[in-house]
């Protein structure tokens, strides 16, 4: 594994300067889920949360996120976005909602954050619209499936 880059060699925490990398066109992918009550699911696929769509907000609140990565992550650069699309999907045989982030650019440094973002903001979301029927819903499997662009090249996960 190579060195850490948010760090110097004093072992200070720093922003990693890109401003010689070359702008090349990046992609990745991250994926998650939220479990919760056979019950509450009933209530997602039915429509009858009482705050309104779960999947809609959820996946709006999923693409905010991505765009504000940099206000979260103290150490991440503020990045164009060319894409960012959040899928969000019923797992019923599993009670669960799975969740998926794509995100795109053309730049420096890589999207990884962002889609990593926006699943966990997209998986709170979930949980802060049903939270009043089920406290107990459960966040899991946040990781990235896919990365690709720059100098490291490719990365696939499961």
């Amino acid at each position: 594994m190579s060195s850490l880059t948010h760090f110097d060699e004093s072992g200070a925490a720093h922003m990693v300067d890109v401003s010689e990398k070359a702008s090349t066109p990046r992609i990745a992918v991250a994926r998650g889920w939220i479990a919760m009550a056979p019950a509450t699911l009933a209530r997602v696929v039915e429509g009858r949360a009482s705050k309104g769509d779960v999947l809609a907000v959820a996946r709006l609140a999923g693409i905010m996120a991505a765009k504000k990565t940099s206000d979260l992550i103290p150490l991440c650069h503020p990045i164009a976005l060319s894409k960012v699309a959040v899928d969000l999907e019923i797992d019923a045989p599993n009670d669960r909602v799975q969740i998926e982030a794509t995100v795109r650019n053309s730049g420096q440094t890589g999207v990884e954050m962002e889609a990593l973002t926006a699943v966990s903001v997209a998986a709170l979301t979930v949980y802060d619209m049903l939270k009043a029927v089920d406290r107990a819903m459960n966040i899991g499997g946040i990781r990235v499936v896919l990365k690709d662009g720059g100098t490291s090249g490719r990365y696939e996960g499961s």
